[in-house]
């Protein structure tokens, strides 16, 4: 880890000539910064390492503003693993090309004169931004995880402790839960979780195959068994053997094939369309619908002597909207998984889209949710993503509905805020005096947006970008 007395790297990327001395570089120097050069090429210094830079706009007068949106200059602002910090006059506030470069790719902006202190500490806090999103990979866990599955909320570590008691086991396993919670993901890392791990996970949508040609998908067939049947075809059941097999959507299977799948789970054999000796097969069954199975059995639509062949081990999918911090981790991994749909240029959510994020009800799920920050991520002018982006009503905490899960929350941020305020940002300290981690306190800030929070009243020098307006 670097000394706190090692000098910090700084890019100061000049975009116009602008003398003054050398009175900026001398005092960030005193405050232990070290300057590399930059050009609009692109810094001198690796963009692979997270680092900030020092985006001097002083002396860039509203003539040669516009220029400064072009593309060239953004792909330099939009280094993935760099944090900006504008410094610039008072003045140059009232130029809107201006004010369109820093508020789309700044994390922060200073106005001049300002003391060394104050430049530095909105420094350091934009370098630690830019450490921020490597902090969290590999944390020990302080609960059960699935492997693939993300979530630290206590419902999904009841699910977790349920479904590794489950991988220990070969019984059935059916998922139950509104559509879009993820349930092939679940069982995906039941199976990697069991000792099944290493022979084949096979899956089928029952939903989207033809009735008429269920039969042969699941069982397969043997060569001349109907017209068009040229070869011998394994089905989903044999690919399956010695591993997991997911009937997705179970509930939409017909009744004969409901009939053929209750006979492979009492018998452990299956016979191939056209075919005359019974197959022996080992795979564990895996079911999930997003229907009221119980209902569809009380209605007529599907076996009853099926439906407890199948639950034998239920396990609830929890709805988005009772994971309470999970929807911010979900949609800050949607954003890093996607990042390259958008070329890298979206770095982040603005305060605003996390507030729109938490109190939003997600009738979709975690797929609502994905798909939701990938249109943002395309259609998004700036580098982070605010609640218009996403096409969400940001509330105000007045407005939102009440929980336990919401009033806890609050309550860890606030008490976050407070600790950061009374410690200057210090997060050591901080950290020190919450009784956690430094590690532990960066994934609490991520988590809450603390990054993007406004600022309190003793930090009345700086002008946060993102600190505004409806849009912050």
């Amino acid at each position: 880890m670097q000394s706190r007395h090692e000098p910090r790297e700084l890019v100061h990327l000049q975009v116009q000539a602008f003398a003054d001395d050398g009175v900026l570089e001398r005092m960030l120097q005193a405050a232990g910064w070290r300057f590399a050069r930059g050009d609009g090429a692109g810094p001198e210094t690796s963009a692979d390492e997270p680092g900030v830079g020092l985006l001097d706009l002083r002396g860039v007068g509203p003539d040669r503003a516009p220029a400064l949106l072009l593309p060239a200059m953004a792909a330099v602002l939009s280094a993935p693993r760099r944090e900006w910090v504008a410094v610039l006059h008072a003045a140059q506030l009232d130029c809107v090309p201006l004010g369109r470069l820093v508020h789309g790719y700044c994390r922060d902006y200073v106005t001049v004169p300002c003391e060394a202190d104050t430049l530095s500490l909105v420094l350091g806090h934009a370098l630690g931004m830019a450490r921020l999103p490597d902090l969290d990979e590999d944390l020990p866990g302080d609960g059960p995880r699935l492997e693939g599955v993300i979530g630290e909320s206590e419902v999904m570590r009841q699910l977790a402790r349920r479904v590794l008691k489950a991988a220990g086991c070969d019984a059935p396993v059916f998922l139950s839960g509104e559509t879009g919670t993820g349930k092939e993901l679940v069982a995906a890392a039941l199976h990697r979780h069991s000792r099944r791990k290493s022979l084949p996970f096979v899956g089928i949508n029952c939903g989207a195959i033809p009735h008429s040609l269920m039969e042969s998908e699941l069982f397969g067939y043997e060569r001349g068994a109907f017209t068009g049947a040229v070869q011998r075809k394994l089905g989903r059941v044999e690919l399956a053997h010695g591993g997991t097999l997911f009937l997705d959507e179970v509930a939409d299977l017909p009744m004969e094939s409901q009939a053929s799948l209750l006979r492979f789970l009492e018998e452990g054999r299956i016979c191939r369309l056209g075919g005359q000796a019974p197959i022996r097969v080992d795979a564990r069954i895996v079911s999930a619908t997003h229907v009221d199975l119980r209902r569809a059995v009380d209605e007529g639509r599907f076996r009853a002597d099926l439906y407890h062949r199948l639950r034998v081990i239920e396990l609830k999918m929890p709805a988005l909207r009772e994971r309470g911090g999970d929807l911010v981790l979900i949609a800050q991994h949607a954003l890093q998984r996607h990042a390259g749909e958008a070329g890298g240029r979206v770095r982040g959510f603005k305060a605003c889209a996390l507030r729109a994020i938490q109190s939003y009800g997600w009738p979709g799920n975690v797929r609502e949710l994905i798909n939701r920050v990938r249109e943002a991520m395309v259609m998004a002018e700036g580098c982070h993503l605010s609640a218009r982006d996403l096409q969400l009503e940001d509330r105000s905490p007045d407005q939102q509905a009440v929980t336990i899960d919401l009033a806890r929350r609050a309550g860890e941020r606030t008490a976050i805020d407070r600790a950061l305020a009374r410690h200057g940002q210090h997060v050591g300290q901080a950290a020190d005096e919450l009784g956690i981690s430094r590690v532990t306190l960066y994934r609490l800030m991520l988590r809450h947006g603390l990054h993007e929070a406004r600022p309190d009243a003793q930090w009345s020098r700086l002008s946060l970008v993102k600190g505004g307006g409806e849009e912050a």
